[in-house]
């Protein structure tokens, strides 16, 4: 996915330890206080640098803020299209995706916490931005996937790949907030007992059984019908 830079062309020519510096104080800054409480003079402070050098990399707030966008969906596409690639059957793309999600959200709260910060900002123009940016790579790997599915046998015929893809990346957004947000962890708990976030390989075979009954083709019910019974 060809992403437009936000930041200047200066900040690519900074030290890697110092742009990674930045990325992560102000993943931090946003996550913790959304994006209009967030302070550009906190980031610059806890990244060591002055606010003069922010605006020497970012013409504001925002382009800092899609740049972190930026960065967070790199990550997420290098893994989905890998996956995206293989031959494997859709059940299997879909489980390592919930393993991924299960692992990063845990060593990754950080990030998880921003893309919640994130679906909650309000302001049109730039939630519209946001999605398109952060929405749109993954709307395309899941509705490629499920279309292939398709045509390979493995998923039924008689859903609508987009509205899938939709649902299905709900489940996986929900989960990814589960494991890594306070009130969500709450949540989980609430529906799946105290110890649902020590039990994942029972919560990834629960998942797996839904998704699969909602994509694959039913046989015992073909054949039953089949058989007139």
């Amino acid at each position: 996915m060809d992403l437009k830079a936000h930041h200047k062309p200066t900040f690519d020519n900074i030290a890697p330890e110092k742009r990674r510096r930045i990325i992560e104080t102000a993943t931090k800054e946003f996550a913790k206080k959304g994006y209009h409480d967030a302070s550009i003079n906190n980031i610059a402070s806890k990244a060591g640098i002055s606010v003069g050098s922010i605006y020497k990399y970012f013409d504001n707030k925002k382009d800092l803020f899609l740049t972190i966008v930026d960065h967070s969906i790199n990550r997420m596409e290098t893994l989905l299209t890998h996956l995206a690639e293989t031959d494997e059957d859709v059940i299997i793309k879909v489980e390592k995706i919930l393993r991924e999600i299960i692992s990063s959200s845990r060593e990754d709260s950080v990030l998880v916490n921003l893309y919640n910060s994130m679906t909650a900002i309000n302001d049109k123009k730039l939630a519209k931005q946001f999605a398109d940016e952060m929405e749109s790579m993954t709307a395309r790997i899941y509705t490629e996937a499920i279309r292939e599915g398709q045509k390979n046998g493995e998923v039924r015929d008689d859903i609508d790949p987009g509205v899938a893809a939709f649902l299905i990346d709900d489940l996986f957004m929900t989960l990814q907030f589960s494991y890594a947000g306070d009130y969500y962890g709450e949540r989980f708990k609430i529906f799946c007992g105290d110890d649902a976030h020590q039990r994942d390989e029972f919560i990834i075979e629960q998942i797996l059984k839904f998704i699969k009954s909602a994509l694959t083709k039913k046989k015992a019910i073909s054949e039953g019908k089949t058989n007139g019974k």
